[in-house]
């Protein structure tokens, strides 16, 4: 499989058990941060709202509510700058005096406890699809694509296999490696139950072999189950779909098509972990795992955060910056989006906050594409992205069409390796900002 091998760097921050997030003064809920169509709000300003509660009501089948994170009073809708640049609706959430779950209680709600893996026969596959829809599931992973939408059978296009992916293989990010390590049997749970509304007849845990210790981890919880625990070999970007399906099942998805296209479908440990939460609890989605690390932050940790909270006050719970932080970026190096304040709002797909200092972001000049060729021979979907790139930078949407430009996965393999410096990403991200809708 094509890719690279950053440095990993994820010492700083793999031993950092989960913390709970301090409950901020104030929460923004985004009434977009999935794929598909964005939520309406369902409250008016000034309304008390319980933890759990919906405030932004999901009308298209692929769409996902959101829900209130903290108890408190609602606000005058606003607009927010998220990180992949989109300005969307927020509803602020003022939070209330007294919180119904705070610190262990709120862990052990949310991952703690007993997830019980015999009996799950019961549960009928569109009644596993409904609670996942209800409590506003999309992939934790990133991507943010509705899980139900996932879920939903497809007599055309049956499935044959589930993988849960626990890779992460961007550099810095441990959430999905602490989830692991701390909270296996919700992931079990979950894979099971997104196994029965599927119809697969197979599940694998995967995860790369920097992560032995979480796959110990997922194999003794999952005894007894039936699901294989998969140790895959450590390369960057492992974790995509796309590659997940080379790797483990020898078969590649088309250009443009989904798993789905092969009979498989994957999902990220967290949105497994949340999938039993909504199945056997009840409960939607209003707190997710991320990371914050870097050089730039005084403490790097793993935390419970609840969706909607300030990378400001993720960073104060880390104890702040040093002097020579000088970039924020929203996820890890390859994939994250930089971010010009703290002041943004945590959505579902946040993967973690990674603050660089100046001495690593120092900047190469960019020259001239050379014509090498390595951001071919890296380009882990064999594409073209130079290619893409400069017919992006031209303007012309054409030809970028032609060389696949919706295909990309951005997973930032031709830029790392990029003698010129040239900013691929960004240019290829440009371009699809550009292309015609509809």
């Amino acid at each position: 499989m094509r890719g690279v091998h950053p440095p990993e760097r994820k010492d700083l921050a793999e031993r950092a058990p989960i913390e709970v997030l301090p409950t901020p003064a104030e929460v923004r809920i985004a009434l977009l941060q999935h794929l598909g169509a964005p939520c309406e709000a369902v409250h008016k300003p000034r309304t008390d709202v319980a933890l759990g509660d919906v405030v932004g009501e999901a009308k298209g089948f692929v769409s996902a509510p959101v829900h209130a994170s903290i108890s408190g009073t609602t606000g005058r809708m606003s607009v927010a700058t998220l990180p992949n640049g989109r300005h969307v609706a927020v509803v602020p959430i003022r939070a209330a005096e007294e919180q119904p779950l705070s610190d262990r209680a709120l862990f052990d709600d949310v991952l703690g406890g007993e997830w019980p893996t015999a009996g799950l026969e019961q549960c009928e596959p569109e009644q596993i699809v409904d609670a996942v829809r209800e409590a506003g599931l999309v992939g934790l992973g990133g991507a943010a694509f509705p899980t139900h939408v996932k879920l939903t059978r497809n007599e055309d296009r049956p499935i044959r296999t589930l993988l849960i992916n626990g890779c992460e293989c961007e550099p810095y990010l441990t959430a999905d490696y602490a989830l692991m390590m701390e909270a296996p049997k919700p992931i079990v749970a979950g894979a099971l139950l997104a196994q029965r509304a599927a119809g697969a007849s197979e599940v694998i845990i995967c995860t790369e072999d920097n992560k032995r210790e979480a796959a110990e981890s997922l194999r003794q919880a999952a005894e007894g189950t039936g699901i294989e625990v998969r140790v895959l070999k450590t390369k960057y970007p492992q974790g995509g779909e796309k590659q997940l399906t080379v790797a483990v099942l020898g078969r590649e998805v088309p250009t443009g098509g989904l798993p789905l296209d092969i009979g498989a479908v994957v999902l990220n440990v967290g949105t497994a972990a949340a999938t039993a939460r909504a199945v056997m609890r009840g409960k939607p989605l209003t707190h997710r795992v991320l990371t914050v690390s870097g050089a730039g932050i005084r403490q790097a940790k793993n935390l419970l955060v609840p969706v909607g909270a300030s990378y400001r006050d993720v960073v104060d719970c880390c104890g702040g910056l040093i002097p020579e932080a000088a970039r924020f970026v929203a996820g890890g190096p390859m994939m994250g989006f930089t971010i010009g304040s703290l002041d943004v709002p945590v959505t579902k797909g946040a993967s973690g906050l990674t603050v660089l200092t100046q001495a690593e972001v120092r900047k190469a000049e960019e020259t001239t594409c050379v014509r090498c060729g390595r951001c071919v021979d890296v380009c882990p979907l064999n594409l073209v992205p130079t290619k893409i790139a400069m017919a992006s930078k031209a303007n012309d949407m054409e030809l970028a069409q032609r060389h696949h430009i919706t295909a990309c996965m951005e997973c930032g393999c031709c830029a790392y390796v990029c003698p010129a410096s040239i900013p691929l990403v960004q240019l290829i991200r440009l371009g699809k900002v550009r292309l015609p809708k509809g």
